[in-house]
C-alpha cells in the first residue's frame, strides 16, 4: 500500500533548488510561484471531454488530479543573512466550485472538504474564486516579492498570467528559475515516487506477458480459420494477427489492472516496420499463421509458405509501450520471434542476442558515480565486436568505431529519465549547453555520432529512475548512405536486414550501491520462445 502522496515534500525540494538559482540579494526577497492546472480538453463537435490527465509539474507539486485547478507557493522573506527557510514554505491549492450547469453532464469536482482529505500537505485549499484576493494580499503585503512563472512558450495548459502581477509596480515576474528548478527537484525520485513507477512497470509487464502469450496460443497449432466479418469473437479466442489487435490487447489489460494512461502511444511495429524507430502507424497485419506439423521446427527465414489464405514468413513483433499509474510512467520495450513456431530466425537470434548483451552489460554497469555516457559508448564496442564475429563488419575494431559507423544500427541513446513523464525532466537530464558543461567527459568529443540523441547525459545518482534500451535496425534510410563502406560485408548484410530491428528496454532505479530492474517481464531467449511457442 503506498503511503500519502508527499506533495509538500516535493514543493520544498523544488524551492530549495530553485533558491539555489538566485542572486544572493533575491534570497532574502519572497517568492511566490504561481501554477495553473490543465483543463479539459472537449472532443470537436461532440461535447464530450477527452480523457484528463494533470500536467505533470502540477501533479508534483499538488497530487491533485482536479481539473482547472491553481496553485500558490509563497515562502516569507528572511532577514537572516544565511537566506529564505524552505520550512516557512505556504502551499495554497486552489480548485474550481461545483457549477451546476456542467454537473448535468459530468461528475462535480470535489468539495473543500473532500478535498483536503483527498490531497493533504497543502496549507489550504480554496476555491480558485479566491485567487484574485490571495494574489493581491500577498503583494500588497510583501511588494517587492520574486514571482515565479512557466516560461511562456510552454504550451497549454499555462494561460496569460492573471493581471494582480503585472498590478503589483516592485514584483518582479521571472519564467527563468521555475522550470529548471521542477526539473531538478523531479530528477531525484522519492520513494514514493519509485513506489509508483514500480507500480506501472508490474502492469505494464503483465500486459507484455500477455501478448507474448496470445502469440504463442497458435504458434504450434494447425491451420486456424481467419476470422470471419460480423462473427463474435469472445477474448479468450483472440488470436493476435495484427498490429492493431496487439496494441488493442495491451491496453485492455492495462485498463483491466486500474491503469487510465498510457505513458505514449504504443509502438507495434512487425518485421522490416520495426526498423523505424517510433513506428505510429501499428495498422499491418503479421505475415504469419499458424504452422502445421511439418514445417514445426524448421527454420523459414528464407521461405515463404502459404498455409491456407495466410503467409508464413519468421519475423518479430516490436512492442514498445507501457502505461501510467497515478501519472507515473513506465516504458518496456519487447521484442517477440512470430511465425517459425515461435523461434528465432537464425539472423534474428543473432541480433536479439548482441541487443540482449549490450543491455545486459549496461545493466551491469550502473551505479552512482558512473557516467552515462561511457556506459552508451561501451554499447557500440559492443556492437561493433560482435558485427566483426558475425561478419557484418570487416576491419579493425577501433578504426570502425572511429569511423562512427555504428550509429547507423545503433542511431538513438542508451536511455532517458523516466517519471512523470516518459522523457522525463529533459533540461536537467540533458544539461545545455553541453559545450560548456563540465558533467560530459572529455572522449564523448571523439565520437559525436554517438550522443546526437542521447536524452541522459549525467553521472548517475542514486534516486535516478531511467530507462535501458539498446537497439539494432536495419534501417534503409540510415543505410543507405553506407552501401558503399569498406567495412561492410554488404552480401552478409543482406541477410540480416529482413530482421527490421530489435530493441530491449526496461526501467531501472539507481541504488546506493548498483540498480533495481522494476520490469519484470522475461527477456531471456529460451524463455521467450518457450513463451511466443506456447510451451509454458
Amino acid at each position: 500500500m503506498l503511503d500519502t502522496f508527499p506533495a509538500l515534500l516535493h514543493a520544498r525540494k523544488t524551492v530549495d533548488a530553485l533558491i539555489r538559482l538566485l542572486s544572493p540579494d533575491d534570497k532574502l526577497k519572497a517568492q511566490l510561484i504561481y501554477l495553473q492546472g490543465q483543463s479539459l480538453i472537449y472532443r470537436n463537435d461532440t461535447d464530450r471531454e477527452m480523457n484528463f490527465r494533470q500536467e505533470s509539474n502540477f501533479y508534483y507539486l499538488t497530487g491533485c488530479d482536479v481539473p482547472a485547478s491553481a496553485l500558490v507557493l509563497f515562502l516569507p522573506p528572511s532577514s537572516d543573512p544565511q537566506g529564505l527557510v524552505v520550512e516557512n514554505l505556504i502551499s495554497t491549492l486552489l480548485i474550481p466550485k461545483e457549477d451546476p450547469l456542467e454537473t448535468l453532464w459530468s461528475l462535480p469536482p470535489p468539495t473543500l472538504n473532500e478535498a483536503e482529505s483527498a490531497y493533504p500537505g497543502h496549507s489550504s485549499i480554496q476555491y480558485t474564486s479566491m485567487l484574485p484576493e490571495i494574489l493581491s494580499t500577498l503583494l500588497k503585503t510583501y511588494p517587492d516579492t520574486l514571482v515565479h512563472t512557466i516560461p511562456s512558450e510552454i504550451p497549454s495548459p499555462f494561460p496569460p498570467l492573471p493581471p494582480f502581477f503585472s498590478d503589483s509596480p516592485k514584483a518582479l515576474t521571472t519564467p527563468k528559475y521555475l522550470l529548471p528548478a521542477l526539473h531538478t527537484a523531479r530528477l531525484i525520485k522519492t520513494q514514493h515516487e519509485i513506489g509508483l513507477i514500480r507500480k506501472a512497470n508490474a502492469i505494464s509487464s503483465r500486459a507484455h506477458e500477455l501478448i507474448i502469450r496470445l502469440l504463442g496460443k497458435y504458434a504450434t497449432a494447425d491451420l486456424v480459420t481467419p476470422l470471419q466479418s460480423g462473427k463474435l469473437v469472445m477474448p479468450e479466442e483472440w488470436r493476435i494477427e495484427k498490429e492493431a489487435e496487439a496494441e488493442a490487447a495491451f491496453v485492455a489489460s492495462c485498463r483491466r489492472e486500474g491503469s487510465l494512461h498510457q505513458a505514449y502511444l504504443p509502438i507495434v511495429a512487425g518485421a522490416e516496420r520495426a526498423s523505424t524507430l517510433h513506428y505510429c502507424c501499428n495498422d499491418r497485419d503479421f505475415a504469419w499463421g499458424p504452422l502445421s506439423n511439418s514445417h514445426q521446427g524448421h527454420d523459414l527465414a528464407h521461405e515463404h509458405v502459404q498455409t491456407g489464405s495466410r503467409r508464413l514468413a519468421p519475423q518479430v513483433l516490436l512492442l514498445d509501450a507501457g502505461c501510467e499509474w497515478k501519472n507515473y510512467a513506465s516504458d518496456i520495450t519487447r521484442t517477440t520471434p512470430v511465425g517459425n513456431g515461435g523461434k528465432f530466425t537464425n539472423e534474428a537470434r543473432d541480433i536479439y542476442s548482441l541487443v540482449l548483451t549490450m543491455q545486459n552489460d549496461a545493466i551491469a554497469s550502473l551505479r552512482p558515480g558512473v557516467h552515462w555516457d561511457t556506459i552508451h559508448y561501451n554499447c557500440h564496442v559492443t556492437l561493433v565486436r560482435e558485427f566483426i564475429s558475425l561478419g557484418i563488419f570487416v576491419g579493425n575494431e577501433s578504426e570502425i568505431l572511429d569511423s562512427q559507423i555504428s550509429a547507423a544500427f545503433y542511431p538513438h541513446g542508451l536511455g532517458h529519465s523516466l517519471g512523470l513523464d516518459v522523457h522525463d525532466v529533459p533540461s536537467a537530464s540533458k544539461p545545455v549547453p553541453q559545450s560548456s558543461n563540465k558533467t560530459i567527459p572529455a572522449f564523448s568529443a571523439k565520437h559525436p555520432a554517438f550522443y546526437t540523441y542521447l536524452r541522459l547525459r549525467l553521472p548517475l545518482a542514486a534516486g535516478m529512475v531511467l530507462t535501458v534500451e539498446p537497439g539494432i535496425y536495419f534501417s534503409p534510410h540510415l543505410l543507405a548512405p553506407h552501401r558503399q563502406s569498406p567495412f561492410i560485408n554488404h552480401e552478409v548484410l543482406k541477410r540480416y536486414e529482413t530482421v527490421g530491428g530489435v530493441r530491449i528496454e526496461d526501467v531501472l532505479v539507481i541504488t546506493d550501491d548498483g540498480s533495481e530492474n522494476l520490469t519484470t517481464v522475461g527477456k531471456d531467449i529460451d524463455w521467450l520462445e518457450a513463451a511466443a511457442g506456447g510451451h509454458v
